[in-house]
């Protein structure tokens, strides 16, 4: 199986509560929701559509976990909302116990524990574990060398500050950029695979 981060991201690298102004106000955090404004079917929702295709699971942070179970089971009947809810989901958490594990296939990952296992899913048979959001999580896999490709949906506006996915440890690890697709509001969707992969 492959390790795919698919988020939103700013021209200066910020990934913080794309998708309304409630969704994280750590450190002050004020632009929440900033994707509005830039968001089409097409591109847009193409890039997370694709990704999504491309998934036999998901992996959340416990925050962005917590906000997808509580969206996405009410919109069933939607084919997108449908394959969210039926896929198998893993959340790292050491504050959530398997009873409050509420949204359908989902297994939890203790924070000591998860980098591990992403390595042994690495090694079997299967298509991408897909991690949407969940900055904290990215960092750690990209630290951990654990992720093969990134699909950035980056959006024209710089934010000034908030969380990024990218870890600050010293690191370098190389990607090679295979697509970009445009939107006509100057969306850019990137797709970036692992340079030695």
């Amino acid at each position: 199986m492959r390790v795919v981060i698919t988020e939103f991201i700013s021209l200066d690298g910020v990934t913080q509560a794309p998708g309304g102004p409630e969704e994280d106000t750590d450190g002050g955090f004020a632009h929440g929701g900033w994707t509005a404004p830039h968001f089409d079917d097409e591109v847009v929702g193409g890039a997370f559509d694709a990704a999504l295709n491309g998934a036999d699971a998901l992996l959340f942070g416990r925050r962005t976990w917590q906000v997808m179970a509580g969206a996405w089971p009410e919109r069933a009947g939607d084919p997108f909302a449908d394959r969210m809810n039926a896929i198998r989901k893993f959340v790292v958490t050491d504050s959530l116990g398997d009873a409050d594990l509420t949204w359908h296939n989902t297994v939890r990952l203790p924070g000591a524990e998860f980098p591990a296992r992403i390595r042994a899913l690495r090694e079997e048979e299967g298509r991408d574990i897909v991690v949407m959001g969940s900055a904290s999580v990215a960092r750690a896999l990209l630290s951990a060398g654990l992720v093969d490709e990134l699909r950035l949906t980056q959006m024209p506006v710089v934010l000034g500050g908030g969380k990024s996915v990218f870890p600050a440890d010293g690191g370098l690890t190389t990607f090679r950029l295979t697509s970009v697709t445009t939107s006509p509001k100057g969306v850019n969707a990137l797709v970036y695979q692992r340079a030695d992969a």
